[in-house]
């Protein structure tokens, strides 16, 4: 007959020897693994504060918070910079269409063009030369947000059309008319 608390519950004593054993072993592995964390910290600790007293490390650190403010201010001067740089290119001329023409069919060539120049918000001009036997006439009309106050020729159309939407001048394409 078995006698006692465990004897009552049924429960034989090897059991909770091995069940404690095995609570030992994975004690004893996180104490392993907890010293190793503490020696790398107090590895780095020791390179941080080598050669340092208390003093040298607040003037280290005082060093790095002015370094840090002297870098804002510097980002600032440069986004104000940009911001300048932005707006002066915004009124530059950006965006150039050409469209190379034969304007009277005579020449054999095609020595006349159309020449687009916009800014960032469509607004230039076009430079029509025409050229023929008897000279090279030029004309120029001005764009105000993508539209002409004075009518178009198809080539000019084109032109414009070419600056707004930033196509690529096509040699090849002129080639084959």
């Amino acid at each position: 007959m078995k006698s006692g608390v465990l004897g009552n519950l049924g429960i034989d004593p090897f059991y909770i020897f091995i069940l404690l054993f095995l609570i030992q072993v994975v004690l004893f592995a996180l104490l392993i693994s907890a010293n190793m964390k503490y020696n790398r910290l107090k590895a780095s600790y020791a390179s941080f504060m080598k050669g340092k007293d208390g003093k040298n490390l607040e003037e280290s650190i005082f060093e790095r918070f002015n370094l840090l403010d002297e870098i804002l201010e510097t980002t600032k001067k440069n986004q104000n910079s940009i911001q300048d740089i932005y707006r002066k290119i915004e009124n530059n001329y950006q965006k150039i269409g050409i469209v190379k023409y034969d304007a009277f069919h005579e020449m054999g060539g095609n020595l006349s063009f159309a020449l687009t120049m916009l800014d960032e918000n469509n607004n230039g001009w076009i430079l029509n030369a025409m050229h023929s036997r008897e000279g090279c006439y030029t004309y120029i009309k001005e764009i105000v947000k993508g539209e002409s106050y004075i009518e178009l020729a198809e080539e000019e159309r084109e032109s414009l059309e070419k600056a707004i939407y930033q196509e690529t001048y096509d040699i090849k394409e002129i080639n084959k008319k």
